[in-house]
C-alpha cells in the first residue's frame, strides 16, 4: 500500500503564494490531493494554481487575510463547497520581525502574534468541525526551531512559534478521539524570501545572511521542498499513529 497517496482527499494551504506553502502545495497536489490556497498575494496564487492544473492537479485559490475570521470561515466555505470537505490544514502562514522586546512597537508585536497564531486558531476553529463530520483528518501546524529555543532579536518569533508548538499539543489532545492528528514541523533556515527580509531586518547583507544561516550539521539552509516533505508525511498514513508530535526539520540545528 503506498501510505503517501492521498488521492481524493482536500487540503488547504495558508501563505500558499511561495516558499514552503507554495511547495507544499505542488507536492500535496502530486500525491492526488485538491488543494485550496489561501493567501494576500493573488499574483503567486493564480501561479501556483496555474502550474498545478497544468500539471493535471486540481486547486484554487482563495484570498484571504488569515488573520481575520470571516477570513478564514470564507476559505473553508468556499474550499467545502467546491471540494465537498476538509481533510488536511497545513497552516503555513507566518510572518517575521526580528527585533528585541525593548524595540518592538505593540503593533509589531500584535502583528506577528495575529499572524502566527491567532491564524492557526481561526482556520482549525473553521476547519476541523468539517472534518469531525468527515471521521477524521490531519492539521499540521508550521512552527520553527525557535518555536523550541530562544533566538537574537527574535523575542515575538520565539513567542510566537513558541505558542503554535504548545497549541499543537493542546488541539491534539482535544481532537485525537475524534480522529484528528494535530503535529507541527519546526524547520530551519529555508531558502524563501522571508529569510532574506530578516537580512535587510538586521541590516545585514544577504550573503553573509545566508551563510551564517547554513552554520549547522548538514552545512547548508533548506530547500522549500525537504520542508514540504515532512508535510507530506504528516498529511499521510505514513504517520497515522503520530499526533501532537514536533518534528524539527532543521539539518541538525538544535541537535547542535
Amino acid at each position: 500500500m503506498n501510505t503517501y497517496n492521498l488521492a481524493g482527499k482536500v487540503a488547504i494551504v495558508t501563505g500558499g503564494s511561495g516558499g514552503i506553502g507554495r511547495a507544499t502545495s505542488i507536492m500535496l497536489s502530486e500525491a492526488g490531493v485538491k488543494v485550496t490556497i489561501v493567501d494576500l498575494d493573488a499574483g503567486g496564487g493564480a501561479t501556483v494554481v496555474r502550474q498545478i492544473v497544468k500539471a493535471g492537479g486540481k486547486a484554487m485559490f482563495v484570498r484571504g487575510d488569515v488573520s481575520q475570521a470571516e477570513d478564514c470561515s470564507n476559505a473553508v466555505q468556499e474550499t467545502v463547497a467546491a471540494y465537498g470537505g476538509v481533510d488536511i490544514l497545513f497552516n503555513n502562514a507566518g510572518i517575521i520581525k526580528r527585533a528585541m522586546v525593548t524595540e518592538l512597537s505593540e503593533q509589531d508585536w500584535d502583528h506577528v502574534m495575529a499572524v502566527n497564531v491567532r491564524s492557526v486558531f481561526l482556520m482549525c476553529k473553521a476547519a476541523i468541525p468539517f472534518m469531525e463530520k468527515a471521521g477524521g483528518g490531519a492539521v499540521i501546524n508550521n512552527a520553527s526551531g525557535w518555536g523550541l529555543t530562544g533566538g537574537s532579536r527574535a523575542a515575538v518569533y520565539c513567542a510566537s512559534k513558541g505558542a503554535v508548538v504548545n497549541l499543537t499539543r493542546a488541539m491534539a489532545v482535544d481532537f485525537g478521539a475524534k480522529n484528528i492528528r494535530v503535529n507541527c514541523i519546526a524547520p530551519g533556515d529555508t531558502d524563501t524570501a522571508m529569510l532574506r527580509t530578516e537580512a535587510r531586518q538586521l541590516g545585514e547583507s544577504e550573503s553573509s545572511f545566508l551563510r551564517e544561516s547554513a552554520i549547522r550539521p548538514l552545512g547548508r539552509i533548506a530547500r522549500p521542498e525537504e520542508i514540504a516533505a515532512a508535510v507530506l508525511y504528516l498529511a499521510s498514513d505514513a504517520s497515522s499513529f503520530i499526533t501532537g508530535a514536533i518534528l524539527p526539520v532543521d539539518g541538525g540545528g538544535l541537535a547542535d
